[in-house]
């Protein structure tokens, strides 16, 4: 399963600590040498100032017999304490402030942060290098892995800075600590929030468009975390929402085209999915990303993506069968899609038997339960559950003596067939009625446009005689 790892593709669009659950998962399921994954995790870790849990890590690699560089752990220890106490001391007139439960209260009720800042500065002397300083140690809180503490410091920064810049800044910084804390209807909040910063920039430098394909790409992949935290119904629809919405489909094909194994796989997992109360019926993604997937093949591929094209692309059922295991063995492996492993085996089962139900009149028990990679008991109870799907627009019955499963289906009246035919008639010939009235209105003003030109301009041949009549 190791080359079909994506960890060393998404790590270079997290932040350190992000992928540090990324290498222990890697740890547990034993896809790589242990050696290997420890090394990586201490080369992780030491660029953080979590200085135990790198001398932690260090010697783990060391007994382990890995050759790495020695480091002094104490000089880092009191460095990382010198620069958190100064950092400490600089905000320290701000955290008094959001301490008071009443002066919170003045600034959350504040019509705006200009107002709030006219409030700091004549109440409490705080100033804006007050503020950033509050940004700063917040920030430094989470390279210390107090990530309590940082979410804390960038709420109460948020409400009170006006540098867009930083605000920006200090949203990743939230997110990446709600994810961190597995707060994440927290986190849902602050993906909202980017997305809208990401699309609607306040300076040049955010609405530049390499800065926002950049932007756009971490937002993806942070949004990993907490869509696939949040369940088959909300946490799968909202990422196919997000994913397959234009900007953010165009910047997976363009810079991260392995995220479409995550694409394809929620689109599976929440196929059968009840929707959240007070959303609106999804459309069937399943079309569209078959389509998606065909025209990305030349850049990614995997047996998940793979298994989407071999059963609605090709239709090729004997490849789709083989490439089904080998993408069950993927999804279990995946950090983000092991805990769904039996919904996804579950529902492209499902997708399997409704291909081979619309194509098929007579279809024989054995040979379907052998496609689904189930056993004949196991797939005739599967067949039975899948006849009482009514989604499923046919009638089926078995038949015992024969092991065959019998498929009808309705043909249309024609009153149903011309209400289908006719449905948008009137729409399109509104349509048509418009666009002839413009270009008549538009004909119309071009033929006065030149009338008054040839008036006001050069006089017809006629014209001199008539002149030398009236004389």
């Amino acid at each position: 399963m190791a080359e079909y790892d994506l960890t060393q593709k998404l790590i270079p669009h997290l932040d350190r600590h992000l992928a540090i659950p990324l290498l222990d998962h890697l740890a547990d399921v034993g896809t790589f040498p242990a050696e290997q994954v420890s090394k990586a995790q201490y080369e992780l870790v030491k660029g953080t100032n979590m200085v135990d849990y790198a001398l932690e890590k260090y010697q783990q690699v060391k007994a382990e017999g890995a050759d790495v560089e020695p480091r002094d752990f104490d000089r880092l220890r009191a460095e990382a304490t010198t620069r958190f106490e100064t950092l400490q001391a600089a905000a320290q007139p701000v955290l008094k402030v959001i301490e008071d439960p009443e002066a919170i209260a003045k600034l959350k009720s504040g019509v705006d942060k200009e107002k709030n800042l006219e409030l700091l500065r004549s109440e409490y002397n705080i100033s804006v290098e007050h503020i950033t300083a509050l940004y700063h140690f917040g920030q430094y809180q989470y390279t210390l892995g107090s990530y309590a503490s940082a979410q804390n410091f960038l709420y109460h920064f948020l409400i009170l800075s006006p540098s867009w810049e930083l605000v920006v800044s200090a949203h990743w910084g939230k997110l990446a600590s709600s994810i961190l804390l597995g707060q994440w209807e927290d986190a849902l909040t602050e993906i909202k929030d980017l997305r809208d910063l990401i699309d609607n920039p306040h300076t040049a430098a955010q609405a530049k468009p390499l800065a926002q394909l950049q932007a756009r790409t971490w937002l993806l992949h942070w949004s990993l975390f907490v869509f696939f935290n949040l369940g088959e119904a909300e946490g799968c629809q909202g990422l196919l929402e997000t994913f397959l919405a234009p900007a953010y489909l165009n910047t997976i094909q363009t810079s991260c085209p392995h995220l479409l194994r995550y694409l394809v796989a929620a689109a599976i997992i929440s196929r059968r999915a009840a929707r959240p109360a007070g959303t609106r019926a999804s459309r069937d993604h399943v079309k569209e990303l078959t389509r998606i997937v065909q025209m990305e093949e030349y850049q990614y591929a995997d047996p998940v993506t793979a298994f989407l094209k071999d059963l609605f692309g090709d239709f090729d059922f004997d490849t789709a069968q083989k490439r089904l295991a080998l993408a069950t063995d993927v999804v279990k492996a995946d950090f983000f899609l092991s805990a769904f492993a039996d919904q996804f085996v579950d529902n492209a089962r499902w997708l399997v038997s409704e291909v081979f139900c619309r194509i098929h009149q007579r279809i024989d028990i054995g040979e379907l339960s052998k496609t689904l990679n189930l056993s004949t008991e196991d797939g005739e109870k599967w067949i039975v559950n899948l006849i009482r799907d009514s989604r499923m627009g046919v009638d089926a019955k078995i038949d015992l003596k024969s092991n065959m499963l019998h498929i009808s289906r309705p043909h249309p009246t024609p009153t149903a067939t011309l209400i289908e035919t006719t449905r948008g008639l009137a729409f399109r010939s509104q349509a048509i009625q418009f666009a002839m009235q413009n270009t008549a209105d538009a004909g119309k003003e071009r033929g006065g446009r030149g009338g008054a030109r040839g008036g006001a301009g050069r006089p017809t041949e006629g014209a001199p005689v008539e002149a030398e009549a009236a004389a």
